[in-house]
């Protein structure tokens, strides 16, 4: 108690250094994910892509990422454990915040897409078990959060191969392909609106004063989805039939209208982005200043201050602008040759899968999500479609996420307790 009372102020400082930091490689390295599949289909350009992820991500930090930065906090390491010397708690949640940002920062140099969540979980347990001891580390609620990074991929993916082999067959496969996208587009759009505003609506908002009933949240989102489907048709109308020489089927042209939708998938994405993983940079964060203010009592269930998830989503934004593009070139176009509607039928299935995890308070990998979801549109064309090198060395670096996030928080963690005492 009277370490955190001598140096409650440097606390709180190296923490929200640290967490600003860990946001940093969240953006250099995650938000790729988020904007890959738009950039490498050549929906939109690596600037409109920051500008969409500058926005959408920062207000999916801000106004749905409360729900999941409480399981970060107070979800792996067991409080209760910590009560008799909560400074323990902080030179963990310090040590795992510097730890994780350390591992991004070297992933991003090399082009690596990995989970900011393995690293940011996997530092927790190192300084938890290690530092604390084998009983202090919720064993139970790692394990949930591990059958999320299986479990993830493969809904992603599945929901990629039926969103996908639906296109196929309703546009691609129709006698007029233009036609049939400007009649079924716009109900993609109207998904992508539904899906995002519904999970945002239902479990996201609680903490900025807003508690909306289901039957309400789902009435404003049939609106927002709707609004937002006035909006794709309006820009859909702009798209018109060219006739090219090397392109008798017209996929051309299909694929334009696609891309007017992949905008509205590429901001969901972001969203869904933002609201999931800057519990990883401010959890930890919010942890620190909760034992902080309260002088020593560990709550898991405070409430993250408000400047917290701006701060986060801040950083997000700042890595992305500063070091992101690396991240883009593989994931858009290493994987499989991505088009605008493969793009679109990758980014819902993963946006979706995001967003319910979110919402469900599991802090999932969105790395690991967006892969799978690559993964089952390439399958849906068949396995000659996938770069399965590039898919190996991204495996590879997912592997090694985890030791590296608990090793270096188990050096840090020795040495902040050396240096505070």
């Amino acid at each position: 108690m009277a370490i955190i009372a001598q140096h409650g102020e440097i606390f709180i400082i190296l923490a929200c250094l640290f967490g600003f930091f860990m946001a940093w490689g969240v953006g250099a390295n995650d938000v790729a994910n988020a904007m890959g599949t738009s950039v490498g289909s050549k929906a939109i350009t690596i600037k409109q892509a920051i500008i969409i992820a500058v926005i959408f991500e920062f207000l999916g930090a801000w106004l749905a990422g409360g729900e999941v930065t409480s399981t970060i906090r107070g979800g792996i390491v067991d409080p209760a454990l910590l009560q008799a010397d909560p400074q323990l708690l902080v030179y963990g949640m310090l040590s795992a915040l510097l730890a994780a940002a350390i591992w991004l920062m070297v992933a991003s140099a090399k082009g690596w897409p990995v989970s900011t969540t393995h690293s940011i979980v996997g530092a927790i347990v190192g300084f938890g078990a290690v530092g604390l001891g084998m009983e202090a580390v919720a064993w139970g609620r790692v394990g949930t959060i591990a059958s999320s990074w299986v479990i993830s991929p493969l809904l992603a993916g599945t929901i990629a191969f039926v969103l996908f082999k639906s296109v196929q067959h309703l546009i691609f496969e129709a006698h007029n392909p233009f036609a049939a996208a400007k009649r079924y587009v716009p109900i993609y759009i109207f998904l992508v609106g539904f899906i995002v505003s519904m999970v945002t609506l239902t479990k996201g908002l609680t903490h900025v004063g807003l508690d909306l009933s289901f039957g309400q949240s789902f009435l404003l989102s049939l609106l927002f989805g709707a609004i937002i489907m006035g909006i794709g048709i309006v820009m859909q109308g702009r798209v018109v039939y060219e006739q090219l020489a090397d392109d008798h089927f017209g996929y051309g042209n299909v694929e334009r209208v696609f891309a007017v939708l992949m905008i509205f998938t590429a901001c969901a994405m972001a969203f869904a982005h933002g609201s999931n993983d800057v519990a990883n940079a401010v959890g930890p964060l919010a942890a620190v200043i909760s034992v902080v203010r309260s002088d020593g009592v560990i709550d898991s269930a405070a409430l993250v201050p408000w400047w917290v998830l701006v701060l986060g989503g801040g950083g997000i934004v700042f890595g992305l602008v500063t070091y992101g593009h690396k991240v883009i070139a593989t994931v858009g176009t290493g994987i499989t040759e991505l088009t605008p509607s493969r793009g679109f039928a990758a980014t819902l299935a993963a946006a979706s899968t995001v967003v319910l995890a979110s919402g469900t308070g599991l802090p999932i990998s969105t790395t690991h999500t967006l892969v799978g979801a690559i993964l089952g549109v390439g399958l849906a064309r068949g396995m000659a479609a996938l770069n399965l090198r590039v898919i190996g060395t991204i495996v590879m670096s997912w592997l090694i996420t985890l030791p590296a996030g608990a090793g270096l928080s188990i050096l840090f963690f020795f040495s902040f307790k050396g240096i505070f005492g």
